[in-house]
């Protein structure tokens, strides 16, 4: 474990500074996307469209290159792309469920191999198109009719009847080991940015932070770390202890790394709940 010496706030700007500029090397900046907000019990959600939530790759055709959200060219080999629409599109680099850590290998690839093959893109947004939801991924439709593109997908919508369809479709993919769930509004124009017309239902809620320190462990994990100390979104510090490996104690992630954790809901005074450290955010450079 590498221990920084100088003053806390110094690291910190050092570790922004240098994060931001290798950002500005390695891509033109993020594309505008749809971001989800987060689902909230007995929510009015009767009659909007449900999806799978897919826990692959975010990516967005933009008529000519893949483009993650961190707004980087995805290096994706000349077959995969061959006869896309030359209109954009939104979606998930995807293999199968509980495989991120894969498909996040496969994908970063500057030089694409044979793996590609069990990438699929799921679709779940066609921007820039006139009309609902269904208008929209009908104009992929009717392309994927006229051009054979097996690897490409439309992610499957239902119609939400009732609270107790909604809970059932829920607990059924979660089950199989799906993410959870995507919730959209039927009626609404497309759209970028934060929407509550676009919700995630999971289990738990998840979201990233930036490491900035380190608490030594005590007992068993003397010398080791114990604590991870984040900074939330700028508002806030977190103390992430759970969820380490020992391994990961032995080599935490840096200071200047994004994390990804879980939480169960929100004290009252807006922290989160009983945070659990996931993973090193694996699409940084993405």
């Amino acid at each position: 474990m590498r221990i920084c010496h100088c003053k806390r706030g110094l690291c910190l700007l050092f570790a922004f500074i240098g994060f931001n500029f290798f950002s500005s090397l390695a891509g033109a900046g993020p594309p505008k996307m749809l971001l989800l907000q987060t689902y909230q019990e007995n929510q009015a959600v009767i009659g909007w469209w449900m999806s799978e939530k897919l826990d692959g790759v975010r990516a967005k055709w933009n008529g000519k290159t893949l483009i993650s959200r961190g707004g980087h060219e995805i290096q994706a080999p000349s077959w995969f792309v061959e006869d896309f629409p030359p209109f954009e599109l939104d979606g998930e680099l995807w293999t199968k469920r509980q495989d991120f850590e894969n498909v996040v290998s496969i994908v970063r690839q500057q030089q694409p191999d044979d793996r590609w093959h069990a990438v699929s893109y799921q679709v779940f947004e066609v921007p820039n198109q006139a009309g609902n939801l269904m208008d929209r991924l009908a104009v992929l439709k009717d392309y994927l009719v006229e051009h054979s593109l097996p690897h490409v997908k439309i992610i499957p919508q239902t119609r939400i009847r009732s609270e107790a369809h909604l809970k059932a479709e829920f607990e059924r993919l979660t089950a199989m080991g799906a993410e959870g769930l995507v919730l959209r509004a039927p009626n609404r124009l497309h759209e970028t940015g934060r929407s509550d017309q676009a919700l995630k239902m999971k289990a738990y809620e998840d979201d990233e932070c930036l490491v900035v320190g380190y608490k030594p462990g005590k007992g068993k994990i003397t010398g080791l770390v114990g604590v991870l100390r984040c900074d939330w979104q700028g508002k806030m510090r977190l103390s992430i202890g759970s969820g380490l490996s020992l391994q990961e104690r032995k080599h935490p992630p840096k200071i200047g790394q994004w994390i990804t954790f879980k939480y169960y809901g929100l004290t009252g005074s807006g922290k989160p709940r009983f945070p659990v450290f996931m993973r090193i955010r694996l699409d940084q450079g993405l």
